[in-house]
């Protein structure tokens, strides 16, 4: 299961995504491949890793920064936010 599906699973995040008024297919977990070979790589229980989030909402786009929280056992990912950041949508000529 990947990192972003185990996000999902918890109230509290999709409550977090309404709050930009984001839909779960318009976030993305940057390099969520690469933390989830790192960590089935080492066979770690937990893990905290920094990460960003990105996501699209009709303002544009928003990253989310902040330090995720998995426990392989449980199966469970908390993502701790410590800041964000809006960048608006480029006007096309």
């Amino acid at each position: 299961m990947k990192i972003k599906e185990l996000l999902l699973n918890g109230n509290n995040f999709s409550v977090f995504l309404n709050q930009f008024s984001m839909k779960a297919e318009d976030i993305k977990i940057q390099d969520e491949d690469v933390i989830w070979f790192d960590l089935n790589q080492h066979h770690q229980e937990t893990l905290k890793e920094s990460i960003c989030i990105e996501g699209k909402n009709n303002d544009g786009v928003v990253n989310f920064f902040g330090t995720l929280h998995y426990n392989l056992l449980n199966q469970l990912a908390v993502f701790e936010m410590q800041g964000y950041e809006k960048v608006s949508p480029r006007l096309l000529p």
